[in-house]
């Protein structure tokens, strides 16, 4: 009998540190980005994996909360000593962390989950709603050779071409678009009241690039019900899909289980997977909407 406890991804090289704020910027309405140096955690963490943060010295919150990588640090000597995190103010914590400055500690473990597979392509075509767009700057990065994950580092083909479809309420909430043009994406957004971009949804623009790409892999981070749609569209133009599954954590590292998506096995049967370790990466086709 197979252990149910085992999976690739477990946190045994994920490390507690203590970190001091550096940086805590307002990027788009309710939309920050903290950063913080921490010289182990940089040089591990890749593309798609996630920090557990807590504010350090409180205890209410009592649990941290997972927050994706958007991007490394690095030292003029190119080693990456730090992390960047975008976030959402939605609650207790995330108010709180908006509020704090420079210097200020927070308690951060990771990298934990298993971060996006370096699949070869021609053209990624990365698909984000709300606050999804936030592990893409650091997967961009990776695709155009400008710069490496991982310890050991990762090995990925180059892609030639890269497109963002962002999705977001409003003008307001987008957030970080300096930062994808800054790389060469190709940008498209769209906005639910049509303040910027498309006015509709963002599986409008997927489709539309869809019909001109060539080669493409689709990867999602967003509202479950966008990716689904994304999922949908995906299977039936027959275009790889890997999706960011943003489902609820407690504790991060596999033990509680809270965390668990519908994922179907090679023999057709689905079981329950955590979004934690066996994710938060899941291939679309997998998943049981």
């Amino acid at each position: 009998m197979a252990n149910p406890l085992h999976a690739a991804h477990f946190a045994d090289r994920a490390s507690a540190s203590r970190v001091r704020i550096v940086e805590n910027v307002r990027l788009a309405r309710d939309t920050y980005r903290v950063r913080f140096e921490c010289p182990q955690l940089a040089r591990q963490i890749t593309p798609g994996q996630f920090v557990m943060l807590k504010i350090a010295g409180f205890n209410d919150p009592l649990l941290g909360r997972p927050l994706a990588l958007y991007d490394t640090v690095l030292w003029p000597g190119e080693a990456a000593i730090g992390i960047d995190l975008v976030y959402l103010v939605l609650g207790k914590m995330t108010r709180r962390l908006s509020e704090m400055v420079p210097g200020q500690e927070l308690d951060a473990w990771g990298p934990l989950g298993n971060g996006f597979p370096p699949q070869e392509t021609e053209h990624l075509i990365m698909v984000a709603g709300g606050i999804g767009q936030t592990p893409f700057p650091a997967l961009a990065r990776e695709h155009l050779g400008k710069r490496t994950y991982g310890d050991p580092p990762r090995k990925v083909s180059p892609v030639k071409k890269i497109t963002l479809c962002y999705g977001a309420r409003s003008a307001d909430y987008l957030a970080g678009l300096e930062d994808f043009k800054q790389l060469g994406v190709d940008l498209h957004t769209s906005t639910d009241d049509g303040s910027a971009g498309h006015h509709g949804l963002v599986t409008d623009l997927l489709t539309q690039v869809l019909d001109e790409a060539d080669r493409a892999r689709i990867v999602c981070c967003g509202p479950e019900p966008m990716m689904e749609a994304v999922a949908h569209v995906a299977a039936e133009r027959g275009v790889p899909c890997q999706v960011s599954l943003e489902t609820p954590m407690a504790c991060g590292i596999g033990i509680c289980f809270s965390c668990v998506a519908k994922v179907r096995g090679e023999d057709g049967t689905w079981d329950y997977k955590r979004t934690c370790v066996e994710g938060p990466i899941f291939d679309s086709a997998r998943i049981e909407w």
